[in-house]
């Protein structure tokens, strides 16, 4: 059960109404983290800019890679609703995580997501030396700060236990 109720538009302060829509218009309708993330407009904004970020990353990384980075950080973080989100996500583009042949690059991805998770102050150099091989300084700084706040979503909805939307239901392993 989760710590912090969602909002409720109806309950809302007109301020955050009128943040509310203008998600709603620009990106469609609030998931059950947004809905308990509009509680704290600061805190909304603070983990929206992971849609900015994802942007710049899809640039030289491109979607699929992106999600595999995501679904890696959220499994290795072992956040119940993210990793169910990109398992959605995955199945929908009939892609089995565990079977699929990645490319060199989506593999150190992979590998640095579930680095930074395992323990951030010892990500091995030869990591960095594979990041380098591909991507430039400008370029791996985007990609971690993108990965930071995933792993900050993820806390936010293991730490308020933010219910799986009714969508990700089908998606649970059980």
């Amino acid at each position: 059960m989760a710590y912090i109720s969602q909002l409720t538009y109806e309950s809302a302060p007109a301020e955050t109404r009128v943040q509310i829509d203008e998600w709603v218009k620009n990106h469609g309708p609030l998931t059950n983290m947004k809905w308990t993330l509009v509680h704290s407009l600061p805190a909304f904004h603070a983990l929206m800019e992971w849609f900015p970020l994802e942007e710049t990353i899809e640039k030289f990384l491109g979607e699929r890679a992106v999600n595999f980075f995501c679904y890696a950080i959220s499994t290795e973080n072992d956040c119940l609703l993210c990793s169910t989100f990109f398992t959605k996500i995955l199945k929908d583009l009939d892609i089995d995580f565990e079977t699929f042949e990645f490319t060199d690059e989506e593999r150190v991805l992979i590998d640095y997501g579930r680095a930074i998770v395992e323990d951030a102050n010892n990500v091995p150099p030869e990591i960095f030396d594979r990041l380098k091989s591909y991507w430039n300084e400008e370029q791996i700084v985007a990609i971690t700060a993108f990965a930071t706040i995933m792993i900050a979503t993820n806390l936010i909805n293991k730490v308020l236990q933010v219910e799986l939307d009714d969508e990700l239901l089908p998606y649970t392993k059980q």
